[in-house]
């Protein structure tokens, strides 16, 4: 099995940037696609992105998309998954999960194996 820990949340302005990290130990890294949903108060997890095993394809929910970047280094003593957000906008406050698939990878939350504990992204207008 994989452990996933995310860092990098915190408070930003309406248009500034943040970029999180989010770190796996255990198995070898490269076997997972990698994903990043959120979770706003009193609403659904949400799909921001994913990313395939190799890091060579990404794609992205429609409310992020142009403004976030998924990236990641499988290189076995960094083993992260990274999410540049830009333009970052008050509706992006959430806690920010990241999350592991033994498979390929998808928007759906429930294909995800392993997921981290979560860090809380806010955004203030």
């Amino acid at each position: 099995q994989v452990h996933l820990v995310e860092s990098g949340g915190g408070l930003a302005q309406a248009g500034g940037s943040l970029r999180l990290s989010c770190a796996a130990s255990g198995r070898t890294f490269s076997g997972y696609a990698m994903a990043w949903f959120r979770q706003a108060p009193g609403k659904e997890r949400e799909f921001v992105g994913a990313i395939n095993r190799s890091g060579g394809g990404t794609y992205y929910g429609d409310s992020v998309k142009g403004r976030f970047t998924i990236s990641r280094n499988n290189a076995a003593d960094t083993s992260t998954m990274y999410l540049q957000m830009n333009n970052l906008k008050p509706e992006d406050t959430a806690v920010y999960y990241c999350a592991a698939d033994v498979l390929y990878g998808t928007y759906d939350a429930n294909d995800y194996d392993y997921w981290g504990q979560g860090t809380q992204v806010t955004v203030s207008s």
